[in-house]
């Protein structure tokens, strides 16, 4: 018995022998990855915050109309450019037109009766300064001129106001530009208040940008920002010129409307951008510290970074993520000042991985 329990005790020596000296080969011919690392920035101002807009033309419209009715005809299409005046779509109105053919024929009945009780009041007031009229007949007459005059009035005050329909059911320019959207075809019925046409002035541009609460306090009206478009990656300058004081209708983002210097890029309505709002950042006793934010690893609600470990080994690190400003996040804690971290890595990072600082 003895003898068979010092034979399995030499066997398991064996064994984990040879594991032992298996895994040191392995964690010994690693790959090393080759990295590039950097400390984190400090900074006490000259920061600012980003929030995203959408460009629009500064004079802009969609035009609807007041009354129901089938389109009749549109007259213009999208990339028109057209004047202040011009008619650019019509909706049915041969009711309208009845009305007014009704309202004229009332003005012409008003009218001559006017006329007729006007002649009257002239006579049985020229007999009455001569004691050939009684008091109660010059009243009887004065009451029946004043009210022909009353109904005449009342019939061409009916004319204006078929003539404001009828201006409702030929929409027309407003102001000189070009058609940038059209919303109903022909024979579509035109509902009061949707919109049936949309019309810009091109060549002056305002960005619509919408600030979290944490950092509307931070921005000033005239405050000169940058602006970068999206898709061309272009940087234009702007100036703010309204900050919105409620988030009420809004889903609790302020409005800031930047107004977009004179520039020769191609920017176009509805480019969606990213403005950078400066800000003066006062720090009594510790500077900021700035990381960009491509170096950030990210698990779930987790942030942190890749540091160097003792034997040159990748650790990883999490931190407490303060705001952003622009491409770069703020370090609350979990990073010092004089650390470095792994920027960039030719390689797939894990904790322990062996590395080469570049």
């Amino acid at each position: 018995m003895k003898k068979i329990v010092k034979i399995i005790a030499i066997t398991t020596l064996i064994f984990a022998t040879s594991c032992g000296k298996d895994a040191a080969s392995i964690v010994d011919n690693r790959t090393t990855v080759n990295v590039k690392t950097n400390t984190p920035t400090s900074s006490k101002n000259n920061l600012f915050i980003s929030a995203s807009g959408k460009v629009e033309a500064v004079q802009n419209a969609n035009l609807s109309t007041r009354m129901m009715g089938y389109v009749d005809n549109i007259y213009v299409n999208v990339g028109n450019k057209v004047t202040k005046g011009d008619l650019l779509l019509s909706i049915n109105s041969a009711d309208i037109n009845a009305q007014k053919a009704q309202v004229n024929a009332s003005i012409t009945e008003a009218t001559a009766a006017f006329k007729n009780a006007e002649k009257d009041y002239n006579r049985f007031t020229a007999l009455f300064k001569e004691n050939s009229a009684s008091q109660k007949e010059m009243d009887d007459m004065t009451a029946h001129f004043e009210m022909s005059k009353a109904r005449l009035e009342a019939a061409n005050q009916m004319k204006n106001q078929v003539n404001a329909q009828l201006s409702y059911s030929n929409i027309k320019a407003p102001f000189s530009g070009v058609i940038t959207g059209k919303f109903v075809n022909k024979g579509d019925m035109a509902n009061p208040g949707i919109p049936l046409i949309s019309i810009e002035t091109p060549g002056k541009y305002q960005v619509i940008a919408m600030v979290p609460e944490s950092e509307i306090t931070s921005i000033q009206k005239e405050t000169s920002v940058n602006v970068i478009i999206k898709t061309t990656n272009e940087l234009l300058k702007g100036k703010v010129t309204e900050v919105s004081s409620s988030a009420q209708n809004t889903g609790g983002q302020y409005l800031v409307k930047v107004i977009l210097d004179k520039t020769d890029a191609n920017i176009l309505s509805g480019m969606f951008t990213s403005v950078q709002f400066p800000i003066e950042k006062n720090v009594n006793k510790n500077s900021l510290l700035l990381i960009p934010e491509n170096a950030l690893v990210k698990q779930g609600q987790l942030s942190g970074v890749y540091t160097i470990g003792e034997g040159n080994v990748a650790i990883l690190r999490w931190l407490r993520i303060g705001k952003t400003f622009g491409n770069q996040v703020e370090v609350l804690s979990g990073l010092s000042a004089d650390e470095q971290y792994i920027v960039s890595a030719d390689g797939k990072l894990f904790n322990g991985a062996k590395i080469n600082v570049q």
